[in-house]
């Protein structure tokens, strides 16, 4: 080989090495493609990260607020899995990838039943608003704001907040088969709740899935009719 073309084969090897460095583009909008976020997080559902990114934009068009954070819960996954991932919109990025826990009502080591009702200690689904932080018996704790009336809108005064537990660490999965249960609050293990607080509390929606067609048929966020600034991606999805 002369050296010429030696020279530019390293030219040509560096500009696909530069190109693989380059971070992920944003979609028109400014918003990550549901693809995109795969490619960050390869254990999520397209169809879950379809829904979530199509709710985002109603939210977001109809709310009139843009939140920087996305996180998205897949109650279709057993507990003793990571569940529960944070995206940072702006810098197109993965900030957690976590456990979560549901409520105690909801099932065992999976999820099946979901409620808005006080009292019921199961967990609800659907899009949420990070709220205020607070102190108490469980530490640092984050506030949920339900945005979808019937669906999770009682989340307040249910206090449905993400607080630190002992029984969100997977250690204690190998006694319990599972991890442990909340009364409905999405729990996270001890080591990742204060930095993960103070990642949402800056403003995250949140994202509860499962693949129940009574919710994905009657939210608002997920509802084109309602929402044409997401059409074509929400059901796109079913």
């Amino acid at each position: 080989m002369t050296l010429s073309r030696c020279k530019k084969t390293l030219l040509s090897l560096a500009g696909m090495a530069s190109l693989l460095l380059l971070p992920l583009q944003a979609s028109a909008g400014g918003l990550p493609t549901p693809e995109q976020l795969q490619q960050l997080a390869p254990d999520i559902s397209l169809n879950v990260l379809q829904l979530a990114m199509g709710a985002v934009k109603c939210a977001n068009a109809t709310l009139g607020d843009k939140e920087n954070f996305l996180t998205v819960i897949d109650f279709s996954r057993p507990s003793r899995e990571k569940r529960l991932w944070v995206f940072d919109l702006r810098a197109m990025r993965l900030v957690f990838d976590e456990w979560v826990t549901h409520g105690k009502n909801s099932g065992g080591d999976v999820a099946t039943d979901f409620s808005n009702q006080p009292n019921s200690y199961q967990t609800s689904l659907g899009l949420y608003r990070t709220g205020e932080t607070y102190y108490g018996k469980h530490g640092k704790s984050l506030r949920l704001a339900g945005l979808e009336q019937g669906i999770n809108s009682n989340s307040e005064a249910r206090g449905i907040v993400i607080h630190s537990a002992s029984y969100a660490d997977p250690s204690v999965i190998p006694s319990l088969g599972r991890l442990g249960r909340s009364e409905g609050c999405p729990a996270v293990r001890p080591a990742v709740a204060q930095p993960l607080i103070d990642t949402l509390q800056q403003g995250s929606y949140v994202f509860a899935y499962y693949p129940s067609q009574q919710w994905i048929n009657s939210s608002r966020f997920l509802n084109n009719d309602y929402c044409p600034a997401g059409r074509g991606t929400q059901r796109a999805a079913l």
